[in-house]
């Protein structure tokens, strides 16, 4: 154990609380290889859809089921995708526990994100090209938050910053690999190339805005979708904001002054 210059010993470490953004899959089938299958559709034109993303299992959908769920053959399943089985929700008693059982950490109160009819929780995400018309319609652009947190320096691969009940402003370049993470909205006046993700605890309200959008992956409120060759030519490279309308992840140009 360390020891400081005035004698007292000093711990090698700290505990302290953490917050982090998972990716949701709620299920709607207990039979594994249904999901396997419906997964493997999903993700065919796009393998690079997840890149390590830790995951929660949302059972409530199947909570009521009376078959088993294979959860070792499960998290095998996920894990070839690029995915990091961490936890599970929702599910009963003897679903929890079986889960468990199998080495995930069971959290009841999370909030997954909102389920659509298929057998894996996948959002898409719908880009809406602006069309040309007479009139110019100008958008009010939301201001950062008075007490945001401020980062000015470049952020590079592997590291991450997250703005706990507020909005993130990033000075400098979002290198490809870093993540901006915020409850409220981020906003990057520089290249955004890696991973951005406004309103961590739910708030379907926030935005994403960059001077320079070339992002590897947008997320609002639990809504994910990498996005490194999808943007079109009006997009790319250009000043531009992310939102939620409705159940879409609508991106589009900003006309600055």
């Amino acid at each position: 154990m360390a020891v400081d210059s005035q004698g007292t010993a000093r711990s090698s470490f700290d505990l302290k609380s953490a917050q982090l953004p998972v990716m949701a899959v709620a299920l709607r089938d207990t039979e594994v290889a249904v999901l396997t299958r419906d997964l493997a559709q999903r993700l065919a034109d796009d393998p690079d859809f997840f890149d390590n993303d830790p995951v929660l299992i949302d059972l409530q959908h199947v909570r009521d089921s009376t078959e088993d769920i294979d959860f070792p053959k499960l998290i095998k399943a996920l894990k070839r995708h690029r995915t990091l089985p961490v936890a599970v929700c929702g599910g009963s008693p003897a679903q929890m526990a079986a889960a468990h059982a199998a080495g995930l950490m069971p959290a009841p109160d999370a909030q997954p994100a909102r389920a659509k009819p298929t057998a894996v929780e996948v959002r898409e995400v719908e880009v809406i090209r602006e069309v040309p018309v007479a009139v110019e319609v100008v958008r009010e652009v939301p201001a950062p938050a008075p007490n945001a947190l401020i980062v000015d320096k470049p952020l590079r691969s592997g590291q991450q910053v997250y703005a706990r009940g507020t909005d993130l402003v990033v000075m400098a370049v979002v290198s490809y690999g870093a993540e901006v993470i915020a409850d409220g909205n981020v906003h990057v006046y520089a290249p955004l190339r890696g991973r951005a993700v406004a309103g961590a605890r739910g708030n379907t309200e926030a935005r994403i805005f960059s001077t320079c959008m070339e992002p590897q992956l947008l997320s609002i409120a639990g809504n994910y979708r990498a996005l490194e060759t999808d943007l079109p030519k009006d997009i790319a490279g250009k000043p531009a904001q992310a939102r939620l309308e409705g159940e879409k992840l609508v991106i589009e140009p900003m006309r600055l002054a």
